[in-house]
């Protein structure tokens, strides 16, 4: 578990990296995103992912490792988004952006940790594809959560939905780079 907790954190820096940098280049831009936007962003990539999967090539240099980092980032985006009062102002401080993705980053680290401990690892016997299937099924989810005003009745909430998505990025992560 020790090596699984350094991985994981070591991916997660890596993912925190590029939103800090991106947050110099374009500020918080996408704090105008609404959640139908983010889960639209997010199905792209995973598609994207999945094409390649499927079709063996690439013609776009972006990497699936890119579009893998992509994922976590967007999906902190929708939960600081999702935790920020709806009238809050669409420009955020750098240090406001690295704060809140490091809240979020924390949080979805403790449910990883918590289901990892359950589940026993199991994430590590996956393969890349069931990965990504995942995730677009969990971004289905989210969508019939959407139309549904956001109100579900026994199932999880979009939190936990996006919360799930991070992680199972994270691990994809960390399986391409072992």
């Amino acid at each position: 578990m020790a090596d699984t907790l350094i991985q994981y954190r070591t991916e997660v820096a890596a993912c925190q990296d590029l939103y800090l940098k991106k947050a110099k280049d374009y500020g918080t831009s996408w704090r105008v995103l609404r959640p139908i936007s983010i889960v639209d962003q997010l199905y792209i990539k995973a598609w994207r992912i999945r094409q390649i999967q499927e079709n063996g090539e690439q013609r776009i240099q972006d990497t699936v490792e890119s579009e893998f980092i992509g994922i976590v980032n967007y999906g902190i985006i929708a939960l600081i988004q999702a935790a920020l009062p709806v009238d809050s102002d669409t420009e955020m401080q750098y240090e406001d952006a690295a704060k809140w993705y490091m809240i979020k980053a924390k949080e979805i680290e403790d449910l990883m940790l918590q289901k990892n401990h359950d589940y026993g690892e199991a994430w590590r016997d996956m393969s890349q594809q069931s990965f990504v299937d995942l995730i677009l099924v969990k971004l289905l989810r989210i969508k019939q959560i959407l139309a549904n005003n956001g109100q579900t009745i026994v199932s999880e909430g979009m939190d936990a939905n996006f919360t799930d998505i991070v992680n199972y990025s994270i691990f994809a992560l960390i399986k391409l780079h072992e």
